[in-house]
């Protein structure tokens, strides 16, 4: 449209930002929204091409992007996540990889009908599949710990090993044509070995320079931003593609470092991941010509992409996990689930160019394959996972797991309150002093910022199909919940108040519905377990109904939550009603002297019927006249019966 370098920046950008958007709001795949977006503005309607544009530009643009968005996915790889499983994890990224690099290239000969060497250069790009698709398909699955844990490890610990397979496999090729000697493949382990030690290194230095205070607060963003790009250039010119295997490296020692302040720096990178990610998808789809799209629809390649999906894919996910903990219905999962990212898209170019150059011209298909199989893959994944996940059981189904985000002495209260009925909760809190109450009395809890990309990743939130925001901050409880509105839908929202006012205009912001009746600030509540007032649960039965419980209840008290007769919660709200019928148990925040009275009630009630069962013991112990009236008699236990007179 704009023949300017700077409009096509701005508006591949704009175009990626909107398309998450939209895959937000309507809870659709992101990649799926942004690689449409990017084919209609790019070769159906021809409004822009940033290939032409950027010119000699546009490779390092994608290079640096998907560096920084390996990095950013590595953070989050702590060997503790996967301690209990890390057999499958090891045997995927290893065994699986290597047999889906056999099959890989086997099908790209047989059914695309490449040439052996560039089959076997193809075949071992094809097994990544790369944070920047699988993450997102994970957020919105909802899947369980253990195939989630596996599935997020392999996208990003393959991701660099694909394209270091791809080099590997093109100077193996030449070794064997005689074009280089076998000291060139040497030297090709000896930078692979020589990227992870850089990577180690860079991100050992870093994370004890945090730790120390060596980097002030205001440039430790900025800082590890410039060393992941330096590491991750310096391996790369040495030899290319290791350089993602460098910063992935830096990345899972960062990680494992326990590095007190990296929250807040996660908070800044995931914010640059999305910006590139959006971007990044647009670029690669808006540069692809007309020509690329109509070699898609060649029946060789589509048989490929068929191939890849239903027989290598899980063929080297069932051969590599025999003998793991894996059962069959998380190995048809994972068997199922491989969408293909950024990764594939860039190294292929990269290969289609080379290969071509040297004489390869089967290779003039490598971008239409590559495209093929990255959309194919991402469509039916991103379209299926949750159904499929849900069909094995390998999605959360309870519906009452509830997630308070904000740490305070009532909040500690109220989820032991919840842990009572048989549901699951946790309570997320920014301070980790905020979580003391809770950590007392074994209240599940996580420190970090529930509205972080990061924390989605390092909790499993699965199980939890309530959110109610808690904190002392209005405006953070609306954010909360606006941000998991669409994924939780708005009536699994909650949030208190900070303060109570009677001007309208005065209100808090509220993104979700008001919670307990009366809806008390949190300070308030706060005060009042502070003076001593308790969780009070009464069971409503066919004697005493709800409306006799709502009569004779403390006027100073709050309604909580009704569990119902099958184990399942429902909150109580200003902004709606429910009934609690024979069989529920209704949980209120109660003042202690009608606690007091309550008991002292129930002592009487006690201290009556023991009264009425002595007089009854005294009835039957009344002596017999005569020996027939002993006939019949029975023993008190502890008792000897009455002798007669």
């Amino acid at each position: 449209m704009f023949d300017s370098l700077l409009f096509d920046l701005m508006f591949v950008v704009l175009l990626g930002i909107i398309s998450q958007w939209v895959a937000w709001r309507f809870s659709m795949p992101a990649i799926v929204v942004m690689s449409i977006a990017g084919l209609l503005v790019g070769p159906i309607f021809g409004f822009i091409n940033p290939q032409e544009t950027m010119g000699d530009l546009f490779s390092p643009i994608i290079s640096l992007a998907v560096a920084i968005i390996l990095f950013e996915g590595s953070l989050n790889l702590d060997f503790k996540e996967i301690k209990g499983f890390s057999k499958p994890v090891g045997r995927i990224v290893t065994v699986g990889a290597f047999i889906a690099w056999i099959g890989g290239s086997l099908a790209a000969h047989y059914v695309a009908g490449l040439s052996w060497a560039v089959a076997w250069i193809i075949g071992g790009l094809f097994i990544v599949t790369g944070p920047t698709v699988i993450l997102p398909l994970l957020r919105q699955a909802r899947l369980k710990p253990r195939p989630a844990a596996i599935l997020k490890w392999e996208g990003i610990v393959v991701d660099p090993f694909g394209a270091l397979l791809a080099v590997f496999a093109y100077e193996f090729i030449k070794y064997i044509n005689g074009e280089v000697n076998f000291n060139t493949l040497l030297m090709f382990f000896a930078a692979s070995g020589f990227a992870v030690f850089i990577g180690c290194f860079a991100g050992w230095f870093i994370g004890r320079s945090l730790e120390r205070g060596g980097i002030p607060e205001f440039l430790k963003a900025p800082v590890l931003f410039a060393v992941v790009i330096f590491t991750f250039v310096l391996s790369d010119e040495i030899m290319h593609e290791t350089g993602l295997l460098a910063v992935t490296a830096m990345g899972m020692t960062m990680a494992n470092m326990r590095i007190s302040s990296l929250d807040d720096i996660k908070h800044f990178k995931e914010n640059i991941s999305v910006l590139l990610i959006s971007g990044i998808f647009v670029m690669l789809t808006a540069s692809l010509s007309p020509d690329v799209l109509l070699q898609i629809m060649n029946p060789n390649i589509i048989a490929f992409v068929v191939v890849m999906l239903i027989v290598v894919r899980p063929l080297s996910i069932w051969i590599s996990t025999i003998g793991t903990e894996l059962n069959y219905r998380e190995k048809l999962l994972i068997g199922w689930i491989a969408p293909r990212g950024i990764v594939a898209l860039t190294v292929s170019g990269y290969f289609a160019t080379i290969l071509l150059d040297n004489g390869y011209q089967d290779a003039e298909i490598l971008t239409a394959l590559t495209f093929a199989l990255v959309f194919g893959t991402v469509v039916l994944h991103g379209f299926s996972i949750s159904w499929v996940a849900k069909k094995l059981n390998l999605a959360t189904t309870d519906d009452s797991g509830v997630l308070l985000v904000g740490g305070t002495k009532f909040a500690a209260e109220f989820a032991e309150a919840i842990q009572k009925t048989g549901n699951d909760v946790m309570i997320v809190d920014r301070n980790y002093s905020n979580l003391v109450s809770a950590r007392n009395k074994g209240i599940k809890s996580y420190t970090g910022n529930i509205l972080l990309e990061q924390t989605e990743l390092n909790v499993d939130l699965t199980p939890y199909q309530y959110m109610i925001a808690m904190t002392h901050s209005d405006r953070y409880n609306a954010n909360v919940c606006a941000d998991f509105g669409p994924d939780l839908g708005y009536d699994h929202l909650y949030q208190t108040e900070t303060r109570r006012v009677n001007d309208e205009a005065e209100r808090p912001l509220k993104a979700g519905q008001s919670l307990f009746i009366p809806a008390l600030p949190i300070s308030e509540l706060e005060r009042r377990i502070i003076r001593g007032d308790v969780m009070r649960r009464t069971l409503i039965t066919k004697q005493y109904s709800y409306t006799n419980y709502l009569r004779d209840r403390d006027n100073q008290s709050v309604l909580l939550f009704i569990e119902r007769e099958d184990g399942s919660i429902e909150f109580f709200s200003e902004d709606k009603e429910i009934q609690a019928f024979a069989g529920d148990t209704v949980v209120a925040l109660a003042t202690p002297q009608k606690t007091i009275e309550r008991v002292k009630e129930r002592l009487d009630e006690e201290g009556a019927a023991k009264e009425e069962n002595m007089k009854e013991v005294v009835d039957y112990y009344v002596e017999p006249t005569s020996l027939e009236e002993t006939k019949g008699y029975k023993d008190l236990p502890g008792e000897a019966p009455p002798t007669i007179k």
